[in-house]
């Protein structure tokens, strides 16, 4: 190949400063997302984050689970954070909204409107999946994964993914609703550890369960030995998330 030609290509040649404009501006959109989260959440502590299909409806028998497990943790002293939607993100801000401690909702903009279910004391609006995510993460002493779709399979990626890696502290994760779940995790056990793509030991960062009571239990008996407060190492591993 000609070297002069492939120094022709146009990503190779130097940037014109107005084609950076809306991206430069977007810089402090994104910062304004991260900034009012900051403020808004790190009050909330100890609070869990509840995952689950927007299309859900509440007469599901899936719906008054979450709804139970929600109202479980509100009432034991934690803040619970959903997506802010409809389905389980309604259910799980409905049960916290009935209990004791705040009741938050993380919305996010879609081409197709999500709207924000009535339920939450904390409503914040995200544009960006990605900033979204990291308030999921930061401030939650647990995870609780219900039955939903490829936004519920991308949080519960995300979350296994960051603990593998050390990216984040350990914090309990919970699926609940074993049937929905099964198939996913033998294919885990069957697939990816067999074909060594993930190691035999990462089995253990979540737990299966079936109703609201165990949920509750598996995220007490894992701090049973230790407070919900970050470690000073931990802390550190979160400020660089």
């Amino acid at each position: 190949m000609n070297p002069t030609s492939r120094h022709s290509h146009p990503g190779l040649q130097p940037i014109d400063d107005s084609m950076l404009t809306r991206e430069s501006w977007k810089i402090f959109q994104i910062m304004a997302e991260f900034v009012e989260g900051f403020e808004r959440l790190a009050r909330i502590k100890p609070s869990v984050s509840i995952f689950g299909s927007a299309r859900i409806q509440p007469d599901n028998p899936i719906y008054k689970l979450g709804e139970e497990i929600a109202r479980e943790l509100s009432d034991a002293g934690f803040a619970v954070v959903s997506g802010g939607g409809p389905g389980i993100m309604e259910a799980a801000n409905k049960g916290a909204f009935a209990g004791k401690s705040p009741s938050v909702g993380l919305n996010i903009q879609l081409p197709h409107e999500q709207t924000a279910n009535e339920y939450q004391d904390i409503s914040l609006g995200f544009r960006h999946f990605f900033s979204r995510k990291v308030m999921f993460v930061k401030y939650a002493s647990a995870y609780v994964v219900l039955p939903g779709g490829f936004g519920t399979l991308d949080e519960l990626a995300e979350i296994l993914t960051l603990v593998q890696t050390g990216k984040t502290r350990r914090i309990p994760i919970i699926l609940v609703h074993s049937p929905f779940w099964k198939g996913l995790l033998d294919w885990f056990e069957d697939t990816l550890v067999a074909q060594g793509t993930i190691d035999e030991s990462d089995l253990k960062l979540y737990t299966l369960v079936d109703d609201p009571k165990a949920a509750v239990n598996a995220i007490f008996d894992y701090y049973e030995a230790r407070g919900f407060e970050p470690s000073p190492e931990e802390k550190e591993k979160l400020m660089e998330l």
